[in-house]
């Protein structure tokens, strides 16, 4: 093989295959409570979630888009997958997680990735910070009524994770830092309950774990148009949430490693992953943000680190369930609090003063209807709608129309008119679209130009949609209602396409021939 090849491979896939195995375990501890409990909102048993998580993680190791992401069986697929559960059982559930898979399979085909530039940093940030608030919430019930031992536990687990690391580094002691911390504060405190006899809540306690390896089978739903109809809608909403929660991850990733990720490539690998999962008997999943920043956090780089948190999953859950099920939930629990502190991006709450007040909006709007909703794809959805609309806004401000008389030559914004009857110029600058297109009518002082020749030079501005066309026309129109000539220059190329094809009545060929006398 080619040393070049074999350079990008071991880039691509383990920069260093130590850092990259025990980054993957600390994802696989992170993996396990969530999964479990995201399993009980769907409506089915742990294992589905588990062999799930096993089969996603990996399969997207060779076909994602973004080495080190961790994806598996999540939460805001499990929201939507719920009702499908429990009005028609878990084969309807596989049947559109197979559908759901190949809608995102065409999606990547498609190049549909790039939808995702539209959604801006605000909307990115929110989406960061109220997952972030998600995963810490998801902790509390582990919390409720807890007794003394368990509380001891939290803060001794949280003191391992943050202090073995801050100690090594003061110290100078690269063997406090070479294994994760969080992965010896499940050791030490699984050790130490079982030790001291404390009566700490167990993984055994959060469901029967699987017993055996997941098996190929298709699901077990007929196959006709009823059972199509059945499972539709929810495979597109599994589809589309899956789609947007993945693609904002590895964001979120390409942004902690400052790498790029193919988000197409991404979006197809999902799909190949959810197919999957599906005909082994598990639940559609997507990109899992919590996971994916505790893997980068501790090493993670490569797509080894994915492949091995789904192989040590299935590892952990089946060859050594009998020492998993003994492991406290408070150590996960523990592991899930630096997640969730790890994953919110604190420079937020400073950057609410100083960045403008509508982008400040856009994310707090994504972050307070993310956290009521418990629902990703709708907390993005509306950050993304307001984002357009407080654009639109600010764009339509931007539009200038200034008037010019060749009788005295002054300039007067917004249609102040001037009184001499000589040729009458009205310069427009600026965008002119559906949000803009009343101003510019608004403009125009149609009644102070009655029975005078008018130009309106459009050099500097563009005409977006049939909006902006239909406004034109209502000016000229209305202007040689009044007895006034009417001359366009300076429109651009593209405008002029739009105008012809909508059949206005400014014509492009003398449109083009201002153009030509502008210079351009």
């Amino acid at each position: 093989m080619n040393p070049s090849t074999l350079t990008r491979l071991r880039a691509e896939w383990a920069p260093s295959i130590p850092r990259e195995l025990l980054a993957g375990a600390v994802a696989t501890f992170a993996l396990i409570p969530e999964v479990i409990a995201f399993s009980f909102v769907a409506g089915v048993d742990p294992s589905v979630g588990l062999f799930a998580s096993f089969v996603i993680s990996l399969v997207i190791a060779f076909t994602g888009g973004r080495p080190a992401m961790v994806s598996a069986a999540a939460g805001s697929v499990a929201l939507v997958a719920a009702p499908l559960v429990q009005s028609h059982g878990l084969g309807y559930l596989l049947a559109a997680g197979l559908l759901a898979g190949a809608v995102q399979v065409a999606f990547g085909l498609m190049k549909l990735g790039v939808l995702m530039r539209f959604v801006s940093s605000s909307v990115r940030t929110g989406f960061v910070n109220a997952l972030a608030i998600l995963i810490f919430a998801a902790q509390l019930p582990h919390l409720h009524g807890a007794s003394t031992a368990t509380w001891g536990a939290l803060a001794l687990g949280l003191a391992l994770i943050y202090g073995l690391p801050w100690l090594g580094q003061r110290l100078a002691w690269p063997a406090l830092t070479a294994i994760p911390s969080p992965l010896i504060c499940v050791v030490v405190l699984t050790v130490l309950a079982s030790a001291l006899g404390l009566h700490l809540p167990t993984v055994g306690d959060l469901g029967k774990l699987p017993d055996a390896l997941p098996v190929f089978a298709l699901p077990q739903v007929p196959a006709s148009l009823d059972t199509l109809r059945i499972i539709l809608l929810p495979a597109l909403a599994i589809a589309m949430v899956g789609l947007l929660e993945s693609v904002l991850t590895a964001a979120v990733v390409d942004e902690l490693t400052d790498t790029p990720s193919d988000k197409n490539r991404e979006c197809a690998g999902l799909g190949v992953a959810n197919i999957a999962a599906s005909l082994f008997g598990g639940i559609a999943g997507c990109g899992m943000i919590g996971q994916a920043v505790g893997n980068v956090k501790y090493g993670g780089r490569g797509r080894l680190s994915t492949l091995f948190a789904g192989m040590f999953l299935l590892i952990l859950m089946v060859a050594l369930k009998d020492w998993v099920s003994k492991v406290p939930v408070i150590a996960l629990v523990a592991i899930m609090v630096m997640v969730s502190a790890e994953t919110f991006d604190w420079k937020s709450l400073g950057a609410l003063v100083r960045h403008p007040r509508l982008s400040s909006a856009a994310m707090l709007a994504t972050v307070a209807v993310t956290i009521a909703t418990h629902n990703l794809a709708a907390g993005v959805a509306v950050g993304v709608v307001l984002s357009g609309v407080f654009f639109a806004f600010k764009v339509s401000h931007m539009l200038e129309v200034r008037v010019q008389d060749d009788a005295d030559g002054a300039d007067q914004a917004d249609g102040a008119g001037a009184t001499a009857l000589g040729q009458r110029t009205w310069r427009v600058s600026g965008q002119v679209f559906f949000a803009s297109a009343d101003a510019f009518i608004e403009a125009f002082d149609v009644l102070g130009a009655e029975g005078r020749a008018v130009v309106i030079d459009v050099t500097h501005a563009h005409f977006w949609d049939i909006t902006a066309v239909a406004a034109l026309d209502k000016v000229v129109q209305r202007l040689r209602h009044h007895g006034c000539t009417v001359q366009v220059l300076g429109l651009n190329e593209a405008s002029a396409v739009l105008i012809d094809r909508l059949g206005s009545d400014v014509t492009p060929a003398r449109a083009q021939q201002g153009g030509e006398a502008h210079g351009e």
